[in-house]
């Protein structure tokens, strides 16, 4: 198993992490505990030794499975993080709370690493001026936590903002070969690394987005390394950047599983040859979009209440990728029927506006037939 030294904290982990928040799961929404521990043990014994969960996942559930899980395995052979929901908190005596129930759930003296989740500018403000991140320092000095870090949702500016603010241990950030620009991006793997601040990698397949390419896309990739899943180039591309110390997998089936160990247990990493072949998949990815919108927003607000550029992104995703399942999140759940593009009344106001000069409101008739249809189908 391909192994990383984390030289700041005096630490060596797999490379490939466990992500606990996509375990398979019954009819009835529950965790499928006997197939993810049959998961868990198989990825156990290929070397995976990092195990992230969070408070929130599987509605709560996944710690206290992981928790359960780990116990039968010896504390010094394994990593084990979870992250602080700052995103729900409203009083450090909250924040106390939660850890404690954490702790509970997970029955452990200590954490190796905890994270502030999710964090964007409001969330870090708030955890600032709560006196989370003191008492998160308290924890350290204590020793329930060995490592204190964060992850991130935002844009570059707030990610210097807070990678800035004090030494952290560990930042997560979403990074893969398409979203190089999105949120922290590459120019946050760069401040990062410059810093001498270790990174973790979440959402390295982009949902799943990057493992079911289209073959007009994948073409090349599968041509030059038959051997190679389309998720084996992504994991091998953010493996490729030395400050990556581990890669987040949250996976949902035993083949999946399978798959990773064998990317990780026989890791290349990316040659310039395949870096170009690379680059040239993203192009033909971004070339798929159904307009060119660029999230601007300057055809906000509507009137009529429609969430134009969020309609005009879950089209456009869909698009690029052909991903249902990514159309079931944004088009199912997180766009609302408020929201959706059929509630448009055709006044035109967003047209005169939009410096793309985009058809926008027959668009948004299209999408909304496109859209309906596939997530019915999906």
């Amino acid at each position: 198993m391909e192994t990383r030294t984390w030289d700041k904290l005096g630490v060596k982990t797999a490379l490939l992490g466990f992500g606990c928040m996509r375990f398979p799961i019954t009819s009835e929404g529950k965790i499928d505990e006997p197939l993810s521990t049959k998961m868990l043990e198989k990825a156990y014994a290929a070397g995976v030794n990092y195990y992230d969960t969070a408070y929130m996942y599987h509605n709560g559930d996944s710690e206290a499975f992981v928790g359960n899980w780990l116990n039968t395995k010896d504390r010094d052979n394994y990593f084990l993080t979870t992250n602080l929901p700052v995103v729900m908190i409203n009083s450090l005596e909250q924040a106390k709370a939660i850890f404690e129930e954490q702790r509970e759930k997970l029955n452990k003296e200590y954490f190796d690493f905890y994270l502030l989740h999710a964090l964007n500018k409001h969330t870090f403000k708030k955890s600032v001026e709560l006196g989370i991140v003191q008492y998160c320092e308290d924890l350290k000095a204590q020793g329930k936590i060995k490592h204190l870090g964060f992850s991130f949702h935002d844009d570059y500016n707030t990610f210097e903002e807070i990678l800035q603010y004090r030494n952290w241990d560990l930042c997560q950030i979403q990074l893969n070969y398409t979203d190089t620009e999105e949120q922290a991006g590459l120019r946050g793997y760069t401040l990062a690394e410059k810093a001498g601040i270790p990174i973790v990698v979440m959402e390295p397949v982009k949902g799943g987005s990057l493992a079911n390419l289209p073959e007009t896309v994948a073409g090349e990739m599968t041509s030059m390394h038959p051997d190679w899943t389309l998720s084996s180039w992504a994991y091998r591309w953010v493996g490729s950047l030395p400050n990556v110390k581990v890669i987040l997998s949250g996976m949902s089936t035993m083949a999946q599983v399978e798959d990773n160990i064998k990317t990780f247990q026989h890791f290349k990493p990316i040659s310039s040859e395949d870096q170009g072949i690379i680059d040239r998949a993203v192009e033909k990815i971004r070339a798929r979009v159904k307009n060119s919108c660029t999230f601007c927003r300057y055809c906000m607000p509507c009137p009529a209440g429609v969430n134009i550029p969020e309609n005009f992104a879950a089209w456009n995703g869909y698009g690029m990728y052909e991903n249902p399942n990514d159309i079931y999140f944004k088009w199912g759940i997180m766009i609302s029927d408020a929201e959706k593009a059929k509630n448009c009344v055709h006044c035109g106001a967003c047209e005169k506006k939009c410096p793309q000069k985009i058809a926008i409101r027959d668009n948004l008739a299209t999408l909304q037939t496109e859209l309906d249809t596939i997530y019915q189908n999906r």
